[in-house]
């Protein structure tokens, strides 16, 4: 019996539906977010025939597949996967455009050749042709003289129709399955342009449920929107397990691998990779690689010992204070809550006596990282007071610790394992706060001067340099920070 093709009015955030166009969504009240998505309504069947109960599998029977996951040979990657792709597995990467997306699938592609000398990658692409992704393959090292037999296990689909997408990979029986984007795909029983909230919902349960049934993983590449959200209804990622985001400034190139989600691992962990004329490269000692020693030791600078899940990282933080010209002060952030700023400026102005409500703030965090923990809230501090009076902060030294309403500084976690790393990168004194945080240990480290406060207007009084020491001030340290994996 023939189908009925009806359209609906479907929220691309919440997917909820309505059968009339409305300014604001009733769901999520969203607005102009409802698009008119076809949808297929099959008629009733006359009789339904009953349904045989499913057989049951007890917990303790159901085979774990912890130990076959398909380690893709790029340590960053494992690390944010959490060892690896997951057999059925369904990924879904967004980032913005130009920001590396191609360039770190393709490169995936080609570790998980190299490191099996029978597993098999499709490759189905919407929006480049056959010969585009050769030169982007042969741009990374993985085809032409010299690339070895990676190129030949590497199949390449220029397609978007997900039905022939998902026979082609029935009939070959790939170890893993890239869709390049989900955004470029259609359904042939659905109408609709592609992209459209009905067309991706779609593809990615067709994409699932080949996954599921296969026990092979899909890694699909999504569009990001103009606010940095991923495209498509917000149902997709529900869809998905695990949900990956590239970040970074494109006119930088330290590019950064983050898990938003992860049924099957920390979605804490991130990875870092440098963009360079071949690609993305692993950088080997990411604890380092976001700070400048050249502007060190300037007014305005503080280094953080920040933790992005198991792995610490030292960022350097910059403030910019200038007087107010006219009408409201400005806040401008970059790499760090704007709301979190001005709770500062205001802690800073009733707890320490540093009165920033007529001027003009920037803050930011170098590098293009993203900080959100609450362990910045101490070196920004710092930072801000150091910039209003023009005086640094003495050589070598890196800060860490929250900060309350009244001024106090909260304990923080972990933080021998955050100073080990300053140590090693060749900081000699750390200001961090008087008690140490549940279950940690201390904080004592080798070769570092901890000097414990508890409120905000102790750590700026042992933090910046004394005017009269400014003329011998010492020079910062050398810090060893490796750039690449060269």
């Amino acid at each position: 019996m023939c189908a009925r093709i009806a359209s609906r009015y479907v929220c691309g955030t919440c997917g909820a539906a309505s059968l009339r166009w409305e300014g604001q969504c009733r769901s999520c009240g969203g607005w102009n977010t409802l698009v008119e998505t076809p949808v297929e309504r099959k008629r009733p069947a006359a009789r339904r025939a009953p349904v045989a109960a499913p057989s049951l599998t007890a917990l303790s029977a159901v085979a774990t597949h912890d130990s076959e996951r398909l380690v893709i040979g790029l340590r960053e990657v494992d690390r944010v996967l959490g060892g690896g792709l997951v057999p059925g597995s369904l990924v879904l990467l967004g980032g913005e455009p130009g920001i590396g997306k191609s360039t770190l699938v393709l490169a995936i592609c080609g570790a998980i050749c190299g490191n099996s000398s029978d597993g098999r990658v499709l490759y189905a692409s919407g929006e480049e042709s056959a010969a585009q992704l050769r030169l982007r393959a042969t741009r990374l090292g993985l085809a032409g003289a010299g690339a070895g037999p990676t190129a030949d296990r590497i199949d390449i689909l220029a397609e978007t129709s997900v039905e022939r997408i998902v026979a082609a990979a029935e009939a070959s029986g790939p170890a893993l399955l890239v869709v390049d984007s989900i955004q470029t795909l259609t359904a042939d029983e659905l109408e609709g342009p592609p992209g459209s909230v009905g067309q991706v919902r779609g593809a990615a349960a067709r994409l699932q449920a080949f996954a599921k049934e296969g026990g092979v993983p899909v890694v699909l590449v999504g569009h990001v929107t103009k606010d940095g959200s991923l495209a498509g209804p917000k149902t997709l990622e529900h869809v998905v397990d695990v949900v990956l985001t590239l970040e970074g400034e494109r006119f930088s190139g330290l590019r950064l691998l983050r898990s938003a989600k992860n049924r099957f691992g920390s979605t804490e962990e991130v990875g870092v990779f440098e963009m360079a004329g071949h690609g993305l490269i692993e950088v080997a000692d990411p604890g380092g690689a976001f700070l400048e020693t050249e502007s060190l030791g300037a007014p305005g600078v503080a280094v953080a010992a920040t933790l992005e899940g198991s792995r610490p990282l030292l960022v350097e933080v910059q403030a910019l204070v200038a007087p107010q010209v006219h009408g409201s002060p400005r806040r401008t952030t970059a790499g760090l809550d704007s709301q979190r700023l001005a709770l500062l400026i205001a802690v800073l102005g009733r707890r320490a006596g540093l009165n920033l409500a007529s001027h003009d703030v920037y803050a930011s965090v170098v590098g293009g990282l993203t900080v959100e923990e609450p362990a910045i809230d101490l070196p920004l501090a710092l930072a801000l007071a150091s910039a209003l009076r023009d005086r640094p902060l003495v050589s070598a030294t890196v800060t860490c610790g929250e900060i309350g309403l009244t001024g106090e500084l909260r304990p923080i976690h972990r933080l021998a394992h955050r100073l080990r790393e300053a140590a090693r990168l060749g900081f000699t004194r750390a200001i961090v706060p008087r008690h140490s945080g549940r279950g940690d240990d201390g904080g004592e480290v080798p070769g570092i001067e901890l000097i414990r406060v508890a409120t905000l207007r102790e750590a700026i009084a042992a933090a910046l340099v004394e005017g009269r020491e400014r003329a011998h001030e010492a020079q910062p340290a050398v810090f060893p920070i490796v750039r690449s994996g060269a």
